[in-house]
């Protein structure tokens, strides 16, 4: 199960890679595209987190900060997809299924890490 976490992991890399090219294209507004790229951002710091708690199953401290981060990212993706009018977006929904499941293992490292 560790390579399916690591794979969503690398997945929301991905998507936040593309994000950030994609942003680079459409936003041409500068103060739009400095969000977007701070959204890119975000989501790298997200993916590689949640890589590190894949190889630290005891932490946590790590699995908190992967879950509430997750979440977070999770409400954002939904707030701009509601905002957009684009909440059956393709991009919006394989974001939010990677993100969810990602949540389903940082809960999962809760579970089973040791007090």
């Amino acid at each position: 199960m560790a390579w399916f976490d690591r794979v969503l992991s690398i997945l929301l890399i991905v998507a936040s890679i593309v994000h950030w090219f994609d942003s680079l294209r459409y936003y041409h507004d500068d103060l739009t595209l400095l969000w977007a790229l701070c959204a890119s951002l975000f989501i790298i710091l997200v993916g590689v987190v949640n890589l590190l708690r894949t190889v630290r199953p005891a932490d946590r401290t790590l699995a908190w900060i992967c879950l509430v981060s997750a979440i977070a990212w999770i409400a954002a993706a939904l707030r701009f997809a509601d905002l957009t009018g684009r909440m059956v977006d393709s991009h919006v929904l394989a974001v939010v299924v990677i993100t969810i499941g990602i949540c389903i293992f940082s809960v999962r490292t809760l579970l089973l890490a040791k007090r």
